[in-house]
């Protein structure tokens, strides 16, 4: 049986996760990207601070702090990663490869647990990684870096969504997503050091929401994983595929060429397999 209030809650997810990178679109032909993945971070923990306030300076005490750690670096690497792709490829492509994180669960839990894998398993990975292979040549173009790159983000987003289910067997969802914005937030601000940038008005409107939008799909996702487990919930984030492709077509006028929707499908097949067929034993070795 699905657990609708998990799923709903990571298809509210999906949603805001597709119109921040949609933002991110919209700004990145005049911004840099330190620059906007600073102020995705910065106006995100804005939002947050009165939450993290109401509740009290003992609601961010935890005994886990390397792994909120681990959560913020691999999510703030994914963060660089996907949002340079969005900025080079079509959209749907970016969020699409930022979400191929499922197919990389099986080999981290046989690199870092020594955990074996079935063989269907492995025969959803080759049909998920059949269809990356679709989006990574997109329009004739062999392997292309920036998709080479949005590829990257799905590995790093794999390694944060591992540590963010771990964190939720101990940790509330506000304190997990509260500790993310402060650190990427921190760790963010170090490149503009040397960045020379100017934000206009409209940057920052932008960036202002795709902060806040951020924020709730980050509390979204981990109140869905907190609900239930992720081989139930999981295949539900492939809904952000679905929204990027529509805001594109609506705001864009750009419609899915046809490596985007077999890929997709591959991807996404072979994606929700693994969720289901796992069971995210890793996640309970990881402890």
């Amino acid at each position: 049986m699905i657990p609708v209030k998990g799923a709903l809650e990571v298809i509210g997810a999906g949603l805001c996760f597709a119109l921040m990178s949609a933002g991110v679109k919209l700004v990145e032909p005049s911004q840099p990207n330190a620059v906007i993945v600073f102020f995705r971070n910065a106006f995100a923990l804005l939002v947050l601070l009165p939450w993290a306030f109401e509740s009290g300076p003992t609601s961010l005490s935890t005994n886990v702090v390397r792994f909120h750690i681990l959560r913020s670096v691999a999510g703030l690497a994914a963060m660089y990663c996907f949002f340079f792709a969005i900025g080079k490829l079509q959209l749907a492509d970016a969020v699409l490869l930022n979400y191929t994180l499922p197919l990389f669960m099986p080999p981290i839990a046989a690199v870092w647990l020594k955990e074996p894998f079935g063989r269907r398993t492995a025969a959803a990975l080759l049909l998920g990684f059949f269809g990356v292979a679709l989006i990574i040549r997109p329009s004739g173009g062999v392997w292309e870096p920036a998709a080479l790159i949005g590829l990257s983000s799905g590995f790093l987003s794999a390694v944060a969504q591992v540590t963010i289910r771990r964190l939720t067997f101990t940790e509330p969802a506000l304190r997990v997503v509260v500790w993310f914005s402060l650190l990427s937030t921190a760790l963010s601000a170090v490149p503009l050091l040397w960045t020379p940038f100017r934000l206009t008005f409209r940057d920052a409107l932008i960036l202002a929401g795709t902060g806040a939008v951020a924020a709730l799909a980050q509390w979204l996702l981990t109140m869905g994983y907190a609900s239930a487990p992720a081989a139930s919930v999981g295949p539900f984030i492939y809904s952000t595929v679905f929204f990027a492709v529509c805001i594109e077509w609506i705001v864009w006028d750009v419609a899915p060429g046809w490596n985007t929707i077999l890929g997709a499908s591959l991807v996404a097949a072979g994606g929700a397999s693994v969720l289901q067929w796992r069971n995210w034993r890793l996640l309970r070795g990881s402890s």
